[in-house]
């Protein structure tokens, strides 16, 4: 289908362009052309239905044959039912495209070499260009977002743990989260099984896109929200996790990913509380930043064409609300040690695994899991960071020259918590605890579902579109994800069960840690 479709399409574009209609029909033949060229290559992904797909396509090749090709004018056959229309209420090439579209055959006249077309075929072709247009609309919405070939490209890694989001970011023109959010939603079948719109998620993504950028945060950015996004998507299909999730705590997942730094100032929350900031006022303190991007996030809804959750039941919106304010609220810093200790009681226990505090494990882990990717990626990530650091002296020195107290946050404090000695502190007591925790608790939730399926022969551990895993309900298996992950060929393989490797997953981690805290000390010895 890909190969006719592309066919199709090389024959559209070596056609010349006859008539120029005060630039209408040449802006509606580069429509058209973008069109195709998006309908080629979601056919070659395979990823919609190639039937529908060959037919839109079929369908502009007769709209550009009726307006632009041969000077050639298709009529009515005599006998079909639409041949009662009056030719002057519908314009020639409105009823070329429903011949073409609705009937199986048609007359063809010819227009003599010398005729030339008059003001009333102009003003026709015109409103044709205007339908194809609509048709233009419609069919976008169809097909979705139209993957430049770069960024095709760079998704051939999205399953890999140390996944370039900065090439994906260059690649798609500075839009990462919008293509990591579309490629995740489309992968896991969200917008079909939850009825997202896809007018909706594009234009909900890139208002987030606006958001992430209001403060040119060098850090905390659209880019590191795509970059959490992905690593979430990643932990939860090497863990086997996804296979204990619903599809509706999947969508909690990869949205909470998205929107978890949403508007973030490039500051801390304890520079907003001792600078005594409106959103330190107004959210009393209280994980300041993390309670105004959820918050924000959820007012871009309010907005009609915004609101993905439209269509959810009222039980799984507010189940979905709960689970994300949850896990948003938990990449609260401060709160690191306290969500620590609980899981660790928690994997104590004879009873299973709270699901909201896994999940707010995962995204806190993906949240600051740079220093576990290779080392050209978070070396790029901290110094990032420290300069977002860095950029908040000015607003501290001035703070303490105007304000009437003290209150603790000096520049010598300030300085010695960017230091080299302290990333490699951040490392040894934050970063590596939490991935050893995480890999912990994923054995303990995942192990039982392998050992279950193994003894059943159940087919998910061969394949997850099956899904009967252990000892779940009908109804909850019923409510299992589908996903399909490309591997390096382009090719798709059902991630499954059997697929899981626990140990490599955590000895691939330790070891890229371990290296990266024998770089920074190079890098301290050497000054």
């Amino acid at each position: 289908m890909g190969a006719r479709a592309m066919e199709t399409t090389r024959e559209l574009e070596s056609t010349s362009i006859k008539y120029q209609i005060g630039g209408h029909a040449e802006k509606m033949w580069q429509r058209l052309k973008g069109i195709l060229r998006c309908l080629v290559k979601q056919l070659e992904k395979g990823d919609i239905n190639v039937v529908d797909l060959k037919k839109n396509i079929e369908y502009a090749a007769s709209v550009l044959e009726a307006v632009y090709i041969d000077e050639t004018r298709k009529l009515l056959d005599t006998e079909d039912e639409l041949s009662d229309i009056q030719s002057d209420s519908v314009p020639l090439e409105v009823r070329d495209w429903l011949a073409s579209t609705f009937t199986r055959e048609m007359g063809i006249a010819k227009r003599r070499p010398e005729e030339k077309p008059k003001f009333r075929s102009i003003v026709h072709a015109v409103q044709a260009g205007i339908f194809v247009e609509r048709m233009y609309r419609k069919t976008s919405s169809m097909v979705g977002l139209a993957y430049p070939a770069e960024v095709i490209a760079t998704f051939k890694d999205v399953d890999k743990w140390s996944f370039d989001v900065f090439a994906l970011n260059e690649a798609s023109g500075e839009h990462s989260l919008k293509f990591m959010m579309y490629e995740l939603f489309t992968r896991y079948d969200l917008l079909s099984r939850f009825k997202i719109p896809v007018p909706n998620l594009i234009s909900f993504a890139e208002a987030l896109e606006v958001g992430y950028s209001k403060y040119k945060n060098p850090y905390h950015n659209l880019i590191h929200a795509a970059d959490v996004t992905q690593t979430v998507h990643y932990i939860m299909i090497h863990t086997g996790i996804m296979h204990w999730l619903t599809e509706l705590e999947i969508l909690a997942m990869i949205f909470a990913a998205a929107i978890h730094d949403y508007e973030h100032t490039g500051t801390t929350n304890n520079f907003h509380i001792q600078t005594r900031s409106d959103v330190a006022i107004l959210y009393n303190d209280r994980s300041v930043l993390e309670n105004h991007h959820v918050s924000a996030a959820y007012r871009l809804m309010q907005e009609e064409e915004m609101n993905i959750l439209a269509n959810l039941t009222k039980d799984d919106w507010r189940e979905l609300r709960s689970l994300v304010i949850e896990m948003v609220l938990s990449t609260d810093m401060s709160g690191h040690f306290q969500q620590i200790k609980t899981m660790r009681h928690t994997l104590q226990q004879t009873e299973g695994v709270d699901k909201a505090k896994a999940m707010s494990l995962i995204l806190h882990a993906a949240d600051i899991s740079h220093p576990a990717k290779s080392w050209e990626l978070h070396y790029r990530w901290t110094m990032a960071l420290m300069e977002e650091f860095f950029r908040q002296v000015p607003f501290l020195k001035s703070f303490n020259k105007s304000s009437s107290r003290s209150n603790g946050y000096t520049i010598k404090s300030f300085y010695n918590s960017t230091s080299k000695d302290t990333v490699g502190c951040f490392i040894d007591f934050i970063v590596e605890p939490t991935f050893s925790l995480l890999t912990d608790s994923m054995e303990k939730i995942v192990m039982p579902l392998i050992e279950e399926a193994s003894k059943s022969e159940s087919p998910a551990l061969g394949t997850l579109s099956q899904n009967s895993l252990g000892a779940v309900s009908n109804a909850e298996a019923q409510r299992r994800p589908s996903f399909k992950s490309t591997s390096d060929g382009g090719t798709h393989m059902e991630n499954s069960l059997a697929t899981v490797d626990l140990i490599s997953f955590k000895d691939n981690l330790m070891k890229i840690i371990q290296a990266n805290k024998e770089r920074w000390k190079e890098l301290a010895v050497e000054g």
